[in-house]
């Protein structure tokens, strides 16, 4: 159960960043590192997101 809620935390900390990278996008001069700040942020969410799946998977606790 904890694995269902650490992937859901991440997920909703995914589109926060999304959003935030937006917002940046839209009201930024183009010399603003925000951008690329939430960018990175978000890959490397994404990226741990795989790992919290690929382990949910490979353990059983995901999965039927």
């Amino acid at each position: 159960m904890l694995l269902k809620i650490l992937i859901a935390v991440v997920f909703a900390a995914m589109l926060a960043s999304l959003a935030a990278g937006a917002g940046f996008l839209l009201k930024d001069d183009s010399q603003s590192r925000r951008l690329l700040t939430s960018l990175k942020i978000r890959v490397s969410l994404a990226a741990l997101m795989l790992i919290l799946l690929g382990y949910g998977f490979l353990s059983g606790h995901l999965g039927g």
